[in-house]
């Protein structure tokens, strides 16, 4: 992303599902929705339009990897395609088997008669919606399909055009777990990284992995420890491990307000509630959204 467009972008990840990601990211697009546009780049399994109901006013077609095909009017059955295949999605009668193929063209190369074609197939849409805290941009990969990589690029794309034409500073990215290829693209251009993680073995695992994908990158990573009280033993080696290259800017304790607020549509910033560990997880977001403000200087 051009730093003359003025727009920043920030990516929440995390090493491992299942650590609060969205929930955390949620409530950071309410509490900065004045000058952010959000962006659901967890296109293997979006789960942000459960909380902000999106009213879809665009959806397009992604076109992902192409899909091969025969002409049997051409094809001499002679075998070559199916030998160099090394996905086996050609059968012995020379038939394309469309949940193997992987779209690389190689039998479109050895075919001597050119009797193979390489046609786009739709793989997901990608949508730009209307919410309570504005516009988001998201897509839903069809299941089973590949290039989710490249989906997340075009998410990200055009949330970077709705955020200049609305003159927003700021995209906030929910990325996917993990450090595949759809995290590889929701990372690429980023600010700032926020990792959302817990204290299990599992998760500091995955988030020494993370953290090494940002070394890589050059991204600065902020790390959120979320069900901080779960683990304390391990939340200390999370917070010990990160001195350093990165900086543990929060400890959310658990609480079932995430559950709660999950249920109603909402983010854990939008829950009334007057209890005191419910107000204090609510600062501890506030104190994430400022961070994040002023790492950015926005």
């Amino acid at each position: 992303m051009s730093e003359s467009t003025n727009v920043k972008q920030v990516t929440v990840i995390s090493g491992k599902g299942g650590t609060g990601k969205s929930s955390l990211i949620a409530s950071l697009a309410y509490l900065m929705k004045d000058y952010t546009i959000l962006a659901d780049a967890d296109v293997d399994a979006a789960d942000l339009y459960l909380i902000f109901t999106p009213d879809v006013k665009e959806k397009h077609e992604y076109e992902g990897l192409k899909l091969a095909k025969i002409d049997e009017d051409l094809c001499t059955k002679c075998g070559l395609c199916r030998d160099a295949c090394r996905f086996d999605a050609i059968t012995e009668d020379i038939k394309i088997d469309s949940f193997k193929c992987e779209g690389c063209g190689l039998c479109y190369h050895v075919c001597p008669e050119k009797a193979i074609s390489m046609n786009a197939r739709i793989s997901g849409h990608y949508m730009k919606s209307e919410t309570r805290i504005g516009t988001m941009v998201h897509a839903r990969l069809i299941p089973g399909e590949e290039s989710s990589g490249l989906l997340v690029a075009q998410v990200r794309k055009i949330a970077e055009e709705v955020a200049k034409e609305e003159k927003k500073k700021l995209v906030l990215i929910d990325g996917s777990p993990g450090i595949g290829c759809p995290v590889i693209s929701s990372l690429t251009g980023s600010n700032l990284a926020v990792v959302v993680t817990e204290p299990t073995i599992s998760a500091l695992h995955d988030l020494k992995r993370i953290l090494e994908l940002l070394i890589q990158f050059r991204i600065p990573g902020y790390v959120v420890i979320n069900k901080s009280d779960m683990n304390e033993k391990v939340s200390q080696e999370i917070e010990e491990f990160c001195q350093g290259n990165n900086t543990v800017i929060a400890k959310i304790p658990y609480n079932d307000i995430f559950n709660t607020a999950m249920i109603q549509k909402l983010s854990v910033s939008e829950i009334e509630d007057d209890s005191d560990d419910v107000k204090e997880i609510q600062e501890t977001i506030k104190g994430v959204a400022a961070k994040i403000k002023s790492f950015l200087k926005i």
